[in-house]
């Protein structure tokens, strides 16, 4: 108590000095003695403390800082007269701890700063906060064969309280864990308070037992009025392992085979596993025991994890009637077991664990399942014996003759033995086989020679065929060695040399060869024959490659020796040799320059035909302008009847504008033309109206061809349909879209009347083949027809300015035909 008093009255004059010592006036005490219960509810506001000073005059009070005029504003206000420090509204822990303020005296009669003193006011903690997991749920996986003891999951949180009072300090613990199982237990660790528990596991996990558990963990505080806590859940998942071995509990199919069969599925093997379907756990891998000679293979079905035998090797049936193998089955990835044998409270429970490894594995595992396989006897096919045959012949043997005969067995002990022979392949028909007694006959004249053969051997392929059921088929080869014969002349490889000219002898290689084999063939003797002496000689004579020698009195020039070529036994032939001797000094290659020269004639040649040609033909086309026929032009006059007029002399004329409109203009099928341009020739028009029970209209330029082919019609005597008539005026029709003026609408006008009224000329219900044919007379002589139309070709409606729309070529044509209507 003394002492409390002592403290008091020191701070007492210390604070008296300070007011009247204007040395130490400036000086900041701090008065530590306000604290503030974080949320306390009030009422508002509240005298929080006084603050005393031992004054003789007046002063005015001032607070400045947190709570008043900083963050948090509006909490504290102090009165000015008496120091009294007053609490306006609640502050969180949280967000501000501590709140740190300045409290001025001012002199009220001069308004200075007399005394400056620094206040902090602490906030204190309540436990207004729970702790908080992060994350607040999360997932583990284990693997079903992980040994207790094992870190399973790791849980956080944080409690906003002030961690250094029981308001701040949480622990952990686990609520529950569902499902509940006797063969495991998750524990926390460490149990006191900490920001962190890791949860564990004793005992064994079984996936059978729980694919999975939940495990609720509760954070609590350690407030002193009251504690808060909050939960996280933790799903720890198991994944499933080999704990349970497979096992084969039997087998479906045949399990029988016909010899020979290959890649047929033998039997299926059944398999148990309490593992997960799918998993690797329980997928079964299978194994084939005592197949040395590997018959057999098995496979896995994915979906339903049967074994599946086939087999892959051919079984006889002569040589085993059955076959014994075993089969095991194991899992894709190894086995282990886990077996709890005691549960002491505060540790690792008591287990027994096994986990295969290489060269480790569980007595009497695997276990071995006894498979018979049988064997079924089919008809073998039978074979040739030997199955490759070789026979000599000499080439050129008569046809039929004898070269062997076939024989073959059977492998079969049960089927019969009786067969029939052919031949297969046999690319040139050389032989001949009965079927019967598998006699082997020549069918033809043999040649070594032949392209077919391969080192003097030619092969053909043979079957037999028994009589079983059904009938099989054995293939073996027979191969035919030809011996040789000198049937064969040695010919030269090339019958062409060049060699050049030169004051010395020279030499030229000449190469002979012989299709026979030796000594039917090479080394080769020959011999120049003729008037050879002192030009050409051969040395040596004898060889296969032996050289031509030219002497210096050869001339240049072609020539042509004669060689005879034998063989060792003397079977010879005389050949042609042609020569080519040239100065090798401008031309290099004697080939060349003979070549060259022979291309060089025929060019010439070729050249002087074409002329000759030429001045045939301009020989002919002058006869044929020298004999023209006196152009004879198509005319009309007022008498009935049409004439030619004879003219051989072109006057200035006009051409011809084709008709505008072409209509019907009476129901005898009259046809009317109105042409606008009129050509004359010699002062006589071209183109007018004629009327003699058949009129027509004649037109120049675009319709020439019309002219011609109607003249044609008339000139000739044969009769002729309406039909061919027909087709004359629509090839006209198609050749008027060559000649026609530019002007497209007169044109497509045009086109259209003279199809409108091809048309009309059809009598109805009568076909085209039905009209009888006309005689027309010979010319100048007047021919009346009734059935013919009347076509009138007015002059009136020409226009001359219609020859201002041509372009250059038909202006030009109308300059020359009318000058006066262009000038």
């Amino acid at each position: 108590m003394r002492k409390l008093t002592l403290a008091l009255f020191l701070a007492v004059c210390i604070c008296s000095v300070a007011v009247h010592s204007r040395i130490r006036q400036k000086r900041a005490w701090i008065i530590d003695s306000f604290n503030i219960e974080e949320e306390n509810p009030g009422p508002f506001p509240y005298l929080l403390g006084t603050i005393e000073l031992d004054k003789k005059y007046l002063v005015n009070f001032g607070l400045h800082g947190s709570g008043v005029d900083e963050e948090p504003k509006g909490v504290l206000t102090i009165n000015k007269k008496n120091g009294q420090i007053s609490v306006h509204k609640k502050v969180d822990y949280e967000t501000f701890h501590l709140l740190k303020l300045t409290f001025e005296a001012t002199n009220a009669s001069n308004n200075k700063v007399d005394t400056r003193l620094g206040v902090e006011i602490k906030i204190l903690d309540i436990n207004d906060h729970a702790p908080v997991f992060s994350p607040p749920h999360q997932q583990a996986t284990v693997n079903e064969s992980t040994a207790q003891g094992r870190l399973v999951a790791t849980v956080m949180a944080t409690d906003r309280d002030d961690s250094q009072s029981p308001n701040g300090t949480f622990s952990f613990n686990i609520v529950s864990v569902t499902p509940k199982t006797d063969n495991v237990e998750f524990f926390l660790e460490p149990t006191g308070p900490s920001t962190t528990g890791r949860i564990f596991f004793r005992g064994c996990l079984d996936y059978e037992k729980a694919k999975k558990y939940t495990i609720l963990v509760e954070a609590k505080d350690q407030g002193d009025k009251v504690q808060l806590s909050s939960t996280s859940s933790v799903t720890v998942n198991i994944i499933d392992k080999n704990n349970y071995p497979p096992e084969i509990t039997g087998q479906t199919g045949p399990g029988r085979i016909k010899e020979r069969d290959t890649g047929v599925e033998v039997l299926r093997l059944q398999v148990a596993d309490k593992d997960s379907p799918g998993s690797q756990a329980w997928k079964a891998k299978y194994t084939i025991h005592g197949d040395k000679e590997k018959y057999f293979k098995i496979e896995t079905d994915p979906k339903t994890n049967e074994g599946v035998l086939t087999v892959i090797k051919a079984m006889d049936y002569e040589e085993q009637t059955s076959r014994n193998v075993s089969i095991s089955v194991a899992n894709e990835v190894p086995y282990f077991s886990c077996e709890i044998t005691g549960r002491p409270a505060k540790r690792l429970w008591d287990v027994k664990t096994f986990n295969e490894e290489p060269g480790k594995s569980l007595p009497d595992f695997p276990k071995l399942y006894p498979v018979t396989i049988a064997v079924e006897d089919v008809n073998d096919p039978p074979e040739f014996v030997p199955p490759v045959r070789k026979v000599g012949i000499m080439e050129n043997t008569e046809p039929r003759t004898y070269l062997c005969t076939l024989e073959a067995k059977d492998p079969d002990k049960t089927f019969a033995s009786k067969f029939r022979f052919s031949k297969g392949e046999d690319v040139d028909n050389w032989i001949t086989v009965d079927p019967e007694t598998g006699e082997v006959f020549t069918a033809k004249v043999l040649d070594r020679e032949s392209p077919l053969l391969k080192d003097s051997s030619y092969s053909v392929i043979l079957y037999v065929v028994d009589n079983g059921a059904p009938p099989m088929t054995g293939t073996g080869t027979l191969i035919i060695q030809v011996g040789d014969l000198n049937d064969n002349l040695p010919i030269i490889e090339v019958n062409t040399l060049g060699m050049c000219l030169s004051d010395e002898a020279t030499t030229a290689n000449i190469t002979a060869v012989d299709l026979d084999l030796p000594p039917y063939s090479s080394p080769f003797t020959y011999e120049l024959l003729g008037d050879v002496k002192g030009k050409w000689s051969i040395d040596p004579s004898v060889g296969t490659t032996v050289n031509l020698v030219k002497e210096s009195t050869v001339h240049s020039g072609v020539h042509e020796l004669q060689i005879k070529v034998s063989d060792t036994q003397g079977l010879s032939q005389t050949q042609n040799l042609s020569v080519t001797v040239c100065d090798c000094t401008s031309t290099p290659n004697c080939h060349l320059r003979r070549s060259s020269g022979a291309q060089v004639g025929s060019a010439a040649i070729g050249i002087m035909v074409f002329a000759l040609l030429l001045l045939l033909a301009i020989l002919l086309m002058a006869f044929m302008i020298s004999c023209k026929h006196e152009k004879k032009m198509i005319m009309t006059d007022d008498e009935p009847g049409w004439r030619l007029l004879e003219s051989n002399i072109e006057t200035l004329g006009t051409d011809c504008k084709v008709p505008a409109k072409i209509t019907q203009v009476d129901s005898t099928q009259t046809v009317k033309a109105k042409p606008t341009l009129i050509s004359t020739y010699n002062g006589i028009p071209k183109h007018e109206v004629i009327q003699q029970n058949h009129q027509q209209a004649y037109y120049d330029s675009a319709f020439q061809k019309e002219q011609l082919l109607r003249r044609s019609l008339r000139r000739s005597s044969t009769r002729r349909s309406y039909r061919s008539y027909h087709s004359s005026m629509s090839q006209v029709k198609r050749n008027y879209s060559i000649y026609s003026v530019d002007d497209f609408h007169l044109r497509q006008n045009l086109l259209t009347q003279i199809n409108q009224n091809l048309f009309q000329l059809q009598v109805p219900g009568e076909e085209l083949g039905d009209y009888e044919p006309y005689c027309y007379a010979y010319e100048g002589e007047p021919m009346i027809d009734p059935q013919l139309d009347a076509i009138s070709l007015p002059e009136n409606d020409f226009n001359p300015d219609v020859l201002t729309n041509l372009d250059q070529r038909f202006n030009k044509l109308a300059s020359i035909c009318r000058p006066d209507l262009t000038s």
